[in-house]
């Protein structure tokens, strides 16, 4: 028996104003907003005046942390307002609504999201990323896909335009990566159904993400705003529900080893985000894949765009690298999303490919 969960969403300005509906749904009569700070700042009035003409009790307010690590998982699934709402509205970013997610799961708690940035597609997925204290990966979480997603653009636009950025650069990597993990083909018809909604995912961001960040850059809410939001939060979260299943994995590969090994390897500079740092990970799978031609073309949007083409915008180098291909083999993507085992002196090769074409287009 196979259940593959796609949450239901509502897009628009006005998206809030169809929440009671989808809560009677449930049966829902109490809830709870959890969220970071600046996110439950930007979105949760809206949401309570809402659930308030609507007479559903908000049991409480509560802000996760500042990521998703297991600590602040276990101190929210032993919240006593969050273990008594009917439902929990995740509201925020890829770290908090997955921390959500996961201490829903042992509940048996329903969600709803509430994306008020879409730096990733966790609003929709039913995997989630867990991170040690000190900010290393620890594991995937495989909790419940959130049952529905509010998707406001005007939130969206009006949100630090960073996270946006980081977005697009995580987004470019589930066309690829899926391409590659399954190009062996024999799929069933889950993963060739992914593999189909995968082949969407790239356009619309090389078609509107340069509108789409200079509007987030200007608070503006717009069409262009909304098709990047659209392709983040539900494309890629549905390719990632289908691609990733009990017998199979294909959601990510080697742009996200690369991601999640860098995670534990220390260096001197600013912290990068998830999906910028994918963003480069992306032109070392091709480069890895010998694919000359995506590599320059990924590499030149990523120009364009501001997201990082070389290590040393990543704060990385050389001496890094012995280590990356080390954490790397370690990760979910180098043991299972892989056509054939993973070479790691190729991996480290395809690294310094992917840094060398960047730097001629310095």
């Amino acid at each position: 028996m196979r259940t593959i969960q796609m949450s239901d969403y509502t897009v628009g300005e006005d998206c809030f104003e169809a929440i009671p509906r989808i809560l009677a749904q449930y049966g829902a009569k109490k809830v709870v907003l959890v969220g970071g700070e600046n996110a439950l700042a930007a979105a949760s009035p809206e949401i309570i005046e809402v659930l308030n003409a609507a007479d559903i009790l908000v049991l409480d307010t509560i802000v996760y942390g500042k990521d998703s690590t297991q600590t602040n998982v276990d101190k929210l699934a032993g919240d006593p307002n969050f273990r008594d709402a009917d439902v929990a509205f995740a509201i925020g970013g890829g770290k908090a609504i997955d921390t959500v997610k996961t201490a829903a799961l042992s509940l048996e708690k329903t969600v709803f999201s509430v994306p008020t940035i879409c730096s990733n597609c966790s609003a929709a997925t039913a995997i989630a990323v867990i991170y040690n204290d000190d900010g290393s990966l620890d594991r995937y979480a495989y909790p419940n896909a959130p049952a529905h997603i509010f998707i406001n653009p005007k939130v969206i636009a009006e949100a630090p335009a960073m996270y946006f950025w980081a977005g697009i650069g995580d987004a470019l990597s589930k066309q690829p990566e899926v391409e590659y993990a399954t190009s062996d083909g024999n799929l069933t018809h889950t993963a060739e159904l992914g593999l189909s909604l995968a082949h969407t995912c790239t356009e619309p961001l090389m078609t509107y993400g340069e509108q789409g960040l200079a509007d987030v850059r200007a608070d503006t809410s717009s069409e262009a705003v909304r098709r990047i939001a659209l392709d983040i939060l539900v494309n890629t979260g549905y390719v990632s529900n289908l691609t990733n299943q009990p017998d199979f994995y294909y959601n990510s590969s080697l742009a996200h080893a690369f991601y999640n090994a860098t995670t534990g390897v220390e260096r001197e500079g600013r912290t990068h985000l998830h999906g910028e740092v994918v963003s480069f990970g992306v032109l070392v799978l091709f480069a890895y894949a010998g694919d000359t031609a995506e590599l320059e073309r990924y590499a030149r949007f990523n120009r364009a765009l501001g997201l990082p083409v070389t290590l040393a915008e990543l704060d990385l180098d050389e001496s890094h690298l012995s280590r990356i291909a080390e954490l790397a083999q370690n990760t979910n993507e180098w043991r299972q999303a892989n056509p054939q085992p993973f070479d790691s002196a190729r991996f480290i090769e395809a690294i310094r490919a992917a840094d060398a074409f960047g730097r001629t287009l310095a």
